[in-house]
């Protein structure tokens, strides 16, 4: 069967390449590759199609290129663009005898598994992290789709952790990257919550992170180091109740951790920096990420990383983004999350080891991806044979269980209350006369169930359409609706009111019933609404910094503690035992977590060993 398929293949990252050369070396001849992706250094590693010579260059048309050099005759598309792009619709898809995803993120993955449902096309979907990885397959009707079952999200941290009680090193590089970092050089609106009142109270500024007219650039950021490290904790020490059975953290001022540089009121070491990309190590002349600063090194690097990125790049000051392939970013977290660390008594860590907690960083295999690729190929033969009784989704494990590293799982039916492929309602509890229209499309409609351009209908009123086409007038009339509150609506809604909700690229339509309330916990329900009847994601360990790298392959049991509820059996509940030998292979499985550093991995949301049905002998 595979000569005559016509194959989609997305991704051609860490999975993606290897799977493109088995594809090719089985035989089959008519394959597309979508990847909007460019090869950098860090890929070569593991993407073996890759070489130094490529980077920069689209990592689709180099895969098509390199497996072309040794299967000449075959036909290979490939598209350097999103799987998301308008371009590729349903009636893209129906080409196609099978899709193969090799994807990096849950909204993609979400994207594909609905336009392979709406076009009647199987999709294979797969995920590595490390030495673990797993192969599911998805046939329409026959089996559950992707979302049939819920998704693990990143790990969330009470503000007030954050801001004022870190236990964890973790809790420091959250607060330097979403709190400070975001602060100095990312959007000005954001809602940040440093304090940002100083110290004497009478200074005509409301923002103390604000840069006088005449401060010079030491001035600025000795006066911000001082203000974070130093009154800032000692306004948190005025509150004796929080200390109560806590260790009391210091303050930090620059003029006891870099005397030397207040005195000259300046820095007291050289910044020329001639490198490409500018960098404080380099500029002081550290060389070794894996080496852990002193407090003063800290404070330097810190300072240095701050100047660097008013002098060497001020035009990206406003709207910069934490990306951990950013040097002098990794930089400026690193040391200011030691800083903190120091303050509150908390180990301190190397720059390698900051970087991985702040990116989500876990170390990917190219074995694992070679072993995921290998059985994704003989799961889409089997899918090319309508082979159905013999479909596995397979997970791979890093520590044998019962012997078994592979252990195979007949793939679980179409869960009848999924509102993807079952388009069963959903129901949102909302305050309808104090929501407004666009929190509900950005927190409800886009956030959480992944619809790109969303279409809402009350009743046989049109409140709102999104994309291109639309008459300016029909827009207007839109973006007044999303200032709305729900309430207020041209066809209002209020306590039982039936929203229907589409979206055309995926084909996919639902419908959500509101129920009015008039309060929500801030802390437990911080959107202020509540969206139930629909597979909600379940929460791992950490995930720092919420980014949506965090992707799921398709999920099939979820880990609690360690027992796991059986969805198909209310109440019932298994032992870890039955399955595990030891601990050991719980922690490497159920603790899993995204993501390597930069594009084949996923969370592996649920230990495969907790799985529903009895595993295949």
């Amino acid at each position: 069967p595979s000569r005559a398929a016509k194959v989609l293949m997305v991704g051609a990252g860490g999975i993606g390449c290897e799977l493109l050369k088995t594809l090719a070396l089985s035989g089959f001849s008519d394959i597309h590759v979508i990847d909007l992706d460019t090869i950098e250094v860090s890929n070569l590693n593991r993407q073996f199609l890759f070489r130094k010579s490529h980077v920069g260059q689209s990592k689709a048309h180099v895969a098509r290129d390199a497996i072309l050099k040794f299967r000449p005759n075959i036909n290979i598309e490939s598209h350097h663009a999103n799987v998301k792009d308008a371009q590729f619709n349903v009636d893209f898809f129906k080409q196609f005898n099978v899709v193969l995803n090799g994807l990096d993120n849950l909204d993609a993955r979400r994207h594909v598994n609905r336009l392979c449902l709406a076009a009647e096309v199987p999709l294979v979907e797969s995920g590595t992290t490390g030495f673990l990885g797993q192969v599911t397959v998805h046939v329409k009707g026959k089996t559950e789709c992707y979302e049939c079952q819920p998704k693990p999200i990143p790990k969330s941290y009470p503000v007030c952790t954050i801001t004022s009680t870190p236990s964890k090193f973790v809790h420091c590089i959250v607060w330097a990257k979403e709190l400070l970092f975001a602060k100095l050089f990312g959007d000005k609106n954001q809602d940040n919550d440093l304090n940002v009142h100083s110290k004497d109270g009478s200074s005509s500024k409301l923002d103390v992170f604000e840069r006088d007219v005449d401060e010079d650039l030491d001035q600025y950021a000795q006066r911000i180091y001082d203000h974070v490290f130093g009154y800032n904790i000692e306004v948190a020490l005025e509150n004796e109740e929080t200390w109560k059975n806590r260790r009391r953290p210091n303050p930090v001022y620059i003029r006891d951790t870099l005397p030397e540089a207040v005195k000259q009121n300046g820095s007291s070491w050289d910044c020329s920096n001639d490198h490409e990309e500018p960098s404080a190590m380099a500029s002081l002349g550290l060389t070794n990420p894996q080496e852990i600063w002193t407090l003063a090194e800290n404070s330097r690097v810190l300072l240095e990383a701050f100047k660097l990125f008013f002098e060497k790049r001020e035009k990206e000051i406003g709207n910069l983004v934490f990306d951990k392939d950013d040097q002098l970013a990794v930089e400026f977290v690193t040391a200011a999350a030691n800083i903190r660390a120091h303050s509150f008594g908390i180990p301190l860590h190397s720059l390698f080891e900051a970087k991985g907690v702040a990116g989500n960083i876990v170390h990917a295999v190219a074995t694992t991806n070679a072993i995921i690729a290998g059985l994704i190929v003989i799961e889409a033969i089997k899918v090319l044979q309508d082979d159905y009784k013999n479909y596995r989704m397979t997970y791979c494990l890093e520590h044998p269980t019962k012997k078994l590293l592979l252990m195979p799982v007949e793939p679980f039916e179409p869960n009848p209350s999924c509102y993807v492929c079952s388009e069963t309602p959903l129901l949102l509890d909302v305050n309808t006369k104090v929501t407004k229209l666009k929190e509900v499309i950005d927190k409800i409609i886009k956030s959480k169930l992944g619809m790109n351009l969303p279409l809402v209908m009350i009743g046989s009123t049109l409140v709102f359409e999104d994309g291109d086409g639309l008459e300016e007038d029909e827009a207007a009339n839109y973006a007044l609706n999303l200032e709305k509150v729900l309430a207020e609506l041209p066809a209002p809604v209020i306590n039982g009111t039936k929203l229907t909700v589409e979206d055309f690229q995926q084909e996919l339509s639902c419908s959500i019933n509101i129920k009015h309330r008039e309060e929500f916990d801030e802390e437990k329900e911080p959107d202020g609404m509540v969206l139930s009847g629909w597979s909600a994601p379940v929460e791992k360990q950490i995930n720092s910094n919420g980014e949506n790298k965090s992707a799921a392959s398709s999920s099939s049991a979820r880990a609690t503690d360690d027992t796991v509820e059986d969805p198909s059996k209310p109440g019932m509940k298994r032992k870890l035992d039955e399955l595990l030998e030891t601990k050991e292979n719980c922690d490497a499985s159920s603790s899993a977590q995204v993501v390597e550093d930069d594009d084949d991995c996923t969370m592996l949301d649920g230990n495969p060993a907790l799985i529903k049905k009895k595993r295949l002998q």
